[in-house]
């Protein structure tokens, strides 16, 4: 092989190093085409409408409370005594009607306080016999005597005739109290009711203001119903005797069955409630134990759920609550170029269904009722058809009987 001279290799060398970065440098220096971008139409979102129409609403207001006796009371005998006696009718839990037995004391003290004040209206009786007698010999003495001037009356025995029609009377009155004694031996229901509880057994020894037991009325009950401030100018409540009872529907809180009750507000408590400021209505069941009828039994004590019958809104809008976006915010749909127009509603009225608004909104409005993801304003929509009908009060509410 050949020697290289080194004199040419240090003049080749750098020759091919500068003809290396020419050619890179060149190779660089050519401009690049960037692609055209590709024009695409924007991305419509798909939503289902609602054609908003006004109508009219029926309020129904939803509260809960707590049923409770319309009338309750405690027993005593008024009389003392000893219990040789207990009915059925007097045990805990039991029904019973007006009038009927519940328990008996020994009547033998109040028989003989009977016979004592009979035998002292006798004696007042007969002294009563014996003074008007007196009285009317003594008109006769004066009489036969020639006294020219009318006799005195002392003279013709008024005053003592007068003590002994007194005498009498008292003598009367100890006896009728006597007798209603004797009656008051046996205890009797007040009321068509149930019994709360039994507080004496047999053989104790009561006296006239002994408790002898609780016993609530069964022929009505009621249910203390709170209303907040902001619902009371959309209920018309009753504030007089004569004023329209308002209708009211009662479930069961405790369980899921479908039972109802039936119930109307007849009056208000009048005052507001210092702590929470609300104003709490009474309704009132009838026949709550389905005594006669065969509705099902509604206890004292129950946690009940209320729907109360409000005032009647004209010709509103009725909006779903699930197509509420944010705080009163709603997408109402452009329908010349279907695109999304953000609108903010004042509500007069909602609940957890709807919202019920007045003004700022057309008849023929289109809604938007999907679950859009974040939307801008303006942001174009295609309208899913068919258009789905929404019912937007189907909620519990009281009928009209």
């Amino acid at each position: 092989m050949p020697k290289r001279h080194p004199m040419l290799e240090r003049i080749l060398v750098p020759i091919v190093i500068l003809a290396a970065g020419f050619a890179a440098w060149t190779w660089l220096s050519v401009p690049v085409e960037e692609p055209k971008p590709v024009q695409q139409e924007p991305q419509k979102l798909k939503t289902e409408r609602l054609v908003l129409q006004p109508t009219d609403y029926q309020i129904v207001i939803e509260t809960q409370g707590t049923v409770r006796a319309h009338h309750s009371t405690t027993l005593t005998p008024l009389v003392s005594g000893t219990v040789i006696k207990v009915h059925s009718g007097f045990e805990d839990g039991a029904f019973f009607n007006k009038g009927d037995i519940l328990m008996e004391l020994d009547p033998a003290d109040l028989q003989a306080e009977l016979i004592s004040a009979e035998s002292q209206l006798a004696r007042a009786e007969a002294n009563l016999a014996q003074e008007q007698a007196r009285a009317k010999q003594a008109k006769l003495n004066w009489d036969d005597i020639g006294y020219e001037e009318e006799p005195s009356p002392l003279v013709l025995r008024i005053p003592q005739l007068k003590e002994a029609n007194a005498v009498v009377t008292s003598a009367r009155a100890e006896l009728d109290q006597a007798d209603r004694n004797l009656q008051r031996a046996k205890i009797r229901a007040p009321f068509d009711g149930r019994v709360k509880e039994r507080l004496v057994g047999l053989g104790q020894a009561v006296g006239a203001t002994t408790p002898v037991g609780e016993v609530f009325a069964t022929d009505h009950a009621e249910v203390r119903l709170p209303l907040a401030p902001s619902q009371l100018p959309f209920i018309n409540l009753p504030n007089g005797k004569d004023d329209t009872a308002i209708d009211v529907i009662l479930t069961d809180a405790l369980s899921n069955t479908d039972d109802e009750w039936h119930a109307k507000v007849v009056r208000t408590e009048g005052t507001l409630d210092e702590s929470s400021r609300e104003l709490f209505a009474i309704a009132r069941i009838t026949d709550p134990y389905g005594r006669k009828s065969d509705k099902p039994e509604l206890r004292i004590g129950q946690p009940v759920r209320a729907s109360v019958k409000g005032v009647l809104l004209k010709q509103v809008f009725v909006i779903p609550r699930d197509s509420v976006r944010g705080i009163n915010r709603i997408y109402l749909i452009d329908q010349d170029e279907p695109a999304i127009n953000k609108t903010y509603v004042k509500p007069i009225w909602s609940n957890d269904k709807v919202l019920v608004v007045k003004d700022g909104l057309t008849p023929g409005d289109w809604l938007s009722i999907s679950n859009l993801p974040y939307t801008p304003d303006g942001a174009p929509v295609e309208i899913i058809e068919p258009t789905i009908a929404v019912d937007a009060t189907d909620e519990k509410k009281p009928s009209d009987s």
